[in-house]
């Protein structure tokens, strides 16, 4: 970049900017156009794709790219997405009234801080993660700047920090400058997001700076006390707003805590195996969970669920509350049908309000608002009448704004401009003084067209004409032949060659009220939107409550609406520690199978904790063995969905099932690696594991599937028989195995409390047919070769495979002492060398006697030897070896 000092007025004034902003894309304001130079616009134009251009020639030729300002959101939402940050320069004031036209940043858009209704999903919350790091533990606060819901709270290690900042699924991550750079590599590798780093002051004063924001004493009344990480962390998500939006976050108006240990704790290995939000294939959505349980009206209701599905409950109350609520709207379609309808006019308020109070929302805002507004008493009658309490006292949290709503009603035009200066924002009638302003505006050309037709009458000249130009404005034009008929009171303005142009003191003060007219409608209606905008800012606490009361009762609803059509039973949760599922449906599963014949399976799950009362009937861990595609791993994870809905408050696919709380629940299912980090299947496999045998509590649930399956046979038996019996004697907690190692299955004669579950499975001639039913038992055969028949592969390997089977099953060795596996082939191989251990010793020398009395044993005949030959031979071999 050229120095500053010798830059033009221009340029100056955009390299001080961009010198304040160096971590972001400049987006400068030149009339039309957002314009980036330098190494910004190269940067842009790769990115974007559009065209690089030069600002002057030769020497002092600049790279510049630049897009419209109207097409500008669409440009930033694609920057956004490859992890850019935007900083936004505007024009503040009108061009022509300085030297050169005054410009600041306005707002920095980053991935975290997005506000825009066409750039965020509607259906997804956008956090932002803010991270304080402590000894040993850290602080962490998640902020969603579009709403304005900011929580706070500590874990105690790196593991639990990364684990809960994935959760949330946060879009930016902020660390402290002067953290230990190591450390703060390994979150960012871990969470693998946009980040930037902010000073310590930030962080500083924490408490004092949060009571100032809510304007409270005390934070003991939002639940947040004894924890000065997560407080230092949450301040300076509120300092990370204010800096990015340029304006106050008054819509940030209270504070909760972070739930990490009063919740279902769920890892990021069982959030991806159990497809909560996102498909193990293709990372979409639909096919997940969520996408299957979202039956919400609202956008709120949308996200609200989310969070639920997030963050599963374990204070049975709470559960309670919820399922009382479910089962009544389950319970009765036309209360279904009359919440839905009240909720559809109810806009997302929270949103709406958020671009309002920083100053990025328009009249379209308001008008949506209003609408939400005036909506909210009938969906508050609604629900004050029903008995679930938790309906009752979202329909008590929805009133009190009735007024403000139908203020913003009568204010604001029913479809206003989508910015502030086009005029039309404010509905007529409802300012006199405007209004008149208004009718001058627009009713200038038909006083321009009744002067022109009194003046023609006046003078008699035919040809008259009032017309405009920018450089003389508004003039009566008569040609020379009438000239001579041109009154005493026209003003001679300009002679042009075929007449004369002339100006009446009429025409003069009509003039000036145009002109002006515009001027002034604007500035009325920007103060009459400046005031809507203090009002809705006065209200916004309120405001707030009553949106977040609407999206909880649009979750619910949405929660009763898929246990209605899709014939769900209200689960019961107690205290205990039984997992009892019975005609249990994989819900996701189940939606996407047909009816009739090939519809879905219903299965049980019994099992309970080690030292349960009901252990000794249920079992604590089930070795589940079948052949492959015969639905183990179909069962076990809907056991674990089942669990997850009962406690986020939601009916479950079963005939009946009684959830004792789990505290977490772990999966170890499928097989991948992670090419990023280094790690082979294997490694991940082994990862996951020790991480369940390190967290698992008496009150967990696990489900594993396959342990050991990325290592040699032997190795793998050896690690899966010790995790089971690790989970078996020193856990204690209800375990789902699912292994096609029979082996395992010999763990029931060992364990007390270890149970032998299999898949039933006909075989019809040649064919095999799987009943996707779990019997009691173990089973004999994988049909791995039945499996890989449906899969397509030829008949020849087919053929091959079984017969290398039944050489494997009868364990045959052939004359030679060679595997028999190999028998089949023409052609022998060399036998291969033994593997050697890792970390084993090189093999000692072979003695050579040992080689001698091989090949003599091998060159005997047994059916022609005499014994007194035999004797001595074996006398012979015995010499040679000696004192061996």
């Amino acid at each position: 970049m050229p120095e500053i000092a010798q830059a033009t007025p221009m340029m100056r004034q955009y390299l001080e900017t961009k010198a304040r902003y160096p971590d972001a894309l400049l987006f400068f304001r030149l009339g039309d156009f957002f314009e980036l130079f330098f190494e910004d616009a190269v940067t842009a134009s790769e990115a974007l794709q559009i065209t690089l251009t030069a600002r002057s020639k030769g020497d002092d030729k600049v790279p510049m790219c630049g897009v419209p300002h109207h097409a500008a959101r669409g440009y930033v939402a694609k920057l956004l997405e490859k992890g850019f940050k935007v900083a936004i320069c505007d024009q503040v004031e009108e061009p022509g009234k300085s030297a050169i036209v005054k410009r600041e940043v306005t707002r920095v858009v980053t991935p975290g801080m997005v506000f825009d209704d066409q750039v965020l999903d509607p259906r997804e919350a956008s956090y932002l993660g803010v991270v304080a790091l402590g000894e040993g533990r850290s602080g962490l606060a998640l902020l969603d700047a579009s709403t304005g819901h900011l929580q706070c709270g500590e874990v105690p290690d790196d593991a639990r920090l990364v684990d809960e900042l994935r959760r949330a699924g946060v879009r930016e991550l902020v660390l402290p400058l002067g953290a230990d750079d190591a450390r703060v590599e390994r979150v960012l590798r871990a969470v693998a997001v946009p980040a930037a780093r902010r000073p310590a002051a930030d962080y500083e004063r924490a408490e004092e700076k949060l009571r100032r924001h809510l304007g409270v004493a005390s934070l003991d009344g939002f639940g947040v006390g004894g924890e000065p990480l997560g407080l230092a962390a949450a301040a300076a998500a509120l300092a990370y707003l204010a800096d990015t939006q340029r304006a106050a976050p008054r819509h940030v108006d209270r504070l909760s805590r972070l739930r990490t240990d009063d919740v279902l704790l769920l890892d990021e290995a069982t959030r991806t195996n159990l497809e909560l939000e996102r498909t193990l294939a293709g990372a979409r959505k639909k096919g997940s969970l969520l996408a299957l349980l979202d039956r919400s009206v609202t956008a709120p209701g949308g996200r609200r669920l989310a969070e639920w599905l997030r963050y599963p409950l374990t204070e049975l109350a709470a559960i309670h509350a919820r399922l009382d609520a479910v089962e009544e709207l389950a319970g009765s379609s036309v209360a279904r049908e009359d919440v839905a309808a009240a909720l559809r006019p109810v806009a997302d308020a929270e949103r709406l309000l958020s671009r309002l109070v920083l100053g990025q929302g328009n009249a379209r805002d308001l008008r949506a608002l209003a609408g939400a507004l005036l909506a909210l008493p009938a969906l508050s009658a609604l629900l004050g009448a029903r008995a679930a309490a938790l309906l009752r006292d979202a329909g008590e949290r929805l009133r009190g704004l009735e007024e403000l709503g139908a203020h913003l009603d009568r204010a604001v035009a029913e479809e206003p401009p989508a910015t502030l200066k086009e005029g039309g924002l404010i509905r007529r009638g409802f300012s006199p003084e405007l209004d008149e302003i208004v009718a001058v505006a627009e009713d200038g050309k038909g006083f321009i067209a009744r002067l022109e037709a009194r003046e023609k009458e006046r003078t008699g000249i035919g040809s008259l004409k009032v017309r405009f130009n920018k450089v003389f404005g508004y003039y009566l034009e008569v040609t020379k032949a009438n000239l001579h008929a041109v009154p005493a009171d026209y003003e001679r303005r300009q002679t042009t060659v075929g007449g004369e142009r002339f100006v009446t003191p009429e025409l003069k003060r009509f003039e000036e009220t145009v002109l002006t007219a515009e001027e002034r409608r604007f500035g009325i209606e920007a103060r009459l939107f400046e005031e809507l905008r203090q009002r809705v800012i006065e209200a916004a606490p309120r405001i707030r409550t009553a949106a977040d009361a609407a999206a909880t009762a649009d979750a619910l609803l949405g929660l009763a609406r898929v246990a209605a059509e899709r014939g769900y039973a209200r689960p019961e949760v107690d205290g205990s520690e039984v997992l009892e599922i019975v005609d249990g449906r994989h819900p996701v599963v189940e939606a996407v199978l047909p009816e009739g014949p090939a519809a879905f399976v219903p299965n049980d799950v019994l099992v309970a904790s080690r030292g349960a009362p009901d252990c000794e009937r249920l079992g604590a861990l089930h070795v589940i063995t079948g052949p492959n595609m015969a639905g183990k791993s179909t069962v076990m994870r809907q056991a674990a969905l089942v669990t997850l809905l009962a406690q986020m408050g939601s009916f479950v696919p079963a005939r009946r099932a009684r959830v004792g709380i789990v505290d977490r629940i772990f999966t170890r299912v499928g097989a991948s690696d992670d090419l990023a980090r280094g790690r082979s299947t294997f490694m991940v496999e082994m990862t996951e594991t020790a991480a369940i045998l390190h967290n698992a509590t008496r009150r967990s649930l696990v489900v594993l599937d396959e342990i050991g399956r990325g290592t040699s046979t032997f190795d793998g038996v050896s690690i899966a028989w010790a995790v089971a019996e690790h989970l078996h004697d020193e856990v204690g907690c209800r375990t789902l195995f699912a292994t096609h190692y029979h082996e395992l299955q010999d763990l029931a004669r060992e364990r007390p409390a270890v149970r032998n579950l299999t898949v039933a499975v006909r075989e019809v001639g040649d064919q095999v047919v799987f009943l996707r039913k779990f019997v009691q038992g173990g089973a004999s055969r994988s049909y791995g070769i039945e499996v890989a028949k449906l899969a397509g592969l030829p008949a020849a390997v087919l053929a091959r495979a079984r017969e290398i089977l039944k050489n494997l099953e009868a364990l045959e060795v052939d004359e030679g002492g060679h595997a028999a596996l190999a028998r089949g082939r023409k052609a022998r191989r060399a036998e291969p060398q033994s593997q050697l251990g890792l970390f084993a010793p090189p093999p000692a020398p072979v003695d050579p006697a040992l080689l001698e009395i091989a090949a003599a044993l091998r060159a005997a005949e047994p059916d022609t030897l005499r014994p007194l030959d035999a004797l001595n031979l074996l006398a012979a071999w015995r010499a040679k070896l000696g004192n061996r």
